[in-house]
């Protein structure tokens, strides 16, 4: 993977490069199998994941190599 291909963090403001994959889903608004993801910096990973889990929206935390192509990365 390049730089340029390289997925950046979903932190506001962050260009660091993403290594966390944060899956998720709103139950009111998603099917329970239906995965959004927001990707996280080491740095962020903390913090995207107390808002998801405060929601009790987190469903779990991958490296973001284990991500596919079919994913949902729309957040």
């Amino acid at each position: 993977m390049t730089e340029k291909e390289q997925p950046t963090c979903s932190a506001r403001g962050c260009a660091t490069p993403a290594v966390w994959a944060l899956r998720w889903n709103n139950p009111r608004l998603h099917t329970p199998e239906r995965r959004k993801t927001w990707l996280a910096c080491d740095e962020h990973r903390g913090s995207l994941s107390d808002f998801l889990g405060a929601r009790n929206f987190l469903r779990d935390v991958v490296p973001v190599t284990d991500v596919t192509a079919g994913d949902d990365g729309s957040g």
